[in-house]
């Protein structure tokens, strides 16, 4: 089974004309609404990719900044519904963040929209500067109804916009999470729309294709190969390549054939079984299910326990040179007796030799007196 984990998803995007609107970002109405000629390109794009081998697609709807539940809406529940049944293929839905300065005061990841953010499969972040970046590697990967297991780090940058620490990819990588690399910027492809106007992309063909090479390489480096997932995040049906030829692609890298094929295959299956467990107890993988036997059916009342009128059993009394265990106390060892008693029979020969010492002295004074 091949994976593809970022199949970008555009919405119509309108802004509020109110005065308190401006500065902010702008979200989706609260009736989004799928014409024929977005759903017909959508089905194209699936079909191709279908034909390509991917069996695992997951739909991508990104959000800049911070996320306002009464205002977002989650648009891929809507498409899902009017897109035509493929049988074998299983359809995700994901939502990615933005984080800029802005973010680092909160970006709507609290526990009091857990219910909300329950709609969606998989939830992404991708920073832009070194501290939101600390920030999902360190506090958002934690186990939680509300972990990130994906880290989209921006690659077609013309500079890399914060230093790949040792210590943050490390706790990352040991806390579940995943490191995405889109190979559309290898390609010089066009990318999201969102992206763009949040400045995590580069628009430039030639340009964006030199940064994607000098920034996956130092991911690679920095990861040892290691928590690496490869996606799409493809918007034109021209720059679509086959999971064989994206492993042979990122091999020049620095990554193994092995490891190549697991950014596509293994690693994402772990990954979406991983994220089900923001629904879950305490992440657990699975909620626990009781099983009751067909015609059983529990007692009301304990029966009394069985006692027998013609003979009553009692405890044999432990003699004092039985080396039987007496409950409630500790067995000794069998050199602790002997011990013991050779103690005791010393002191009992020197007892008797005393006694016999007195009376001799006892005798000699009478003698003595006559």
């Amino acid at each position: 089974m091949f994976y593809d984990l970022n199949i970008p998803i555009t919405t119509t995007i309108s802004n509020s004309g109110s005065k308190k609107g401006k500065g902010k970002q702008p979200q989706a109405t609260s009736s989004p609404h799928f014409t024929a000629a977005p759903l017909s390109a959508i089905d194209a794009h699936l079909d191709l990719l279908i034909h390509l081998g991917y069996t695992v697609i997951c739909f991508n709807q990104t959000v800049n900044k911070k996320i306002d539940p009464k205002i977002h809406v989650n648009v891929l529940n809507e498409m899902l519904d009017k897109l035509k049944p493929r049988p074998g293929i299983l359809f995700l839905k994901r939502l990615s963040i933005i984080l800029d300065e802005d973010s680092e005061k909160g970006f709507g990841l609290i526990n009091a929209n857990t219910s909300y953010f329950n709609s969606y499969d998989i939830l992404s972040l991708v920073p832009t500067n070194q501290a939101t970046f600390a920030l999902a590697c360190l506090t958002h990967t934690l186990p939680s109804p509300l972990t990130t297991h994906v880290i989209s780090i921006p690659l077609t940058l013309p500079r890399f916009p914060f230093y790949l620490k040792h210590t943050l990819i490390r706790t990352a990588i040991k806390n579940g999470a995943v490191f995405e690399i889109n190979y559309v910027g290898a390609l010089g492809g066009e990318s999201d729309s969102v992206l763009l106007e949040a400045g995590a992309a580069e628009t430039n063909g030639g340009n964006a294709k030199r940064n994607w090479w000098a920034a996956a390489r130092e991911l690679v480096r920095v990861t040892k190969g290691k928590g690496l997932i490869v996606s799409g995040g493809v918007v034109a049906q021209t720059d679509m390549r086959a999971p064989r030829d994206v492993a042979n692609l990122i091999t020049l890298l620095g990554l193994s054939q092995d490891a190549a094929h697991a950014a596509c295959t293994s690693v994402p299956k772990s990954l979406i079984l991983r994220a089900q467990t923001r629904k879950t107890y305490r992440a657990v993988f699975s909620e626990p299910v009781l099983v009751i036997p067909e015609g059983y059916s529990a007692p009301t009342q304990l029966p009394p326990p069985a006692v027998s009128d013609t003979f009553t059993a009692s405890a044999p009394i432990p003699s004092a040179s039985s080396h039987e265990a007496v409950p409630g106390q500790k067995k000794r060892p069998l050199e602790d007796d002997a011990v013991e008693s050779n103690h005791k029979q010393n002191t009992s020969a020197t007892a008797s030799a005393q006694i016999n010492q007195s009376g001799d002295k006892k005798k000699k004074r009478k003698k003595n007196k006559d």
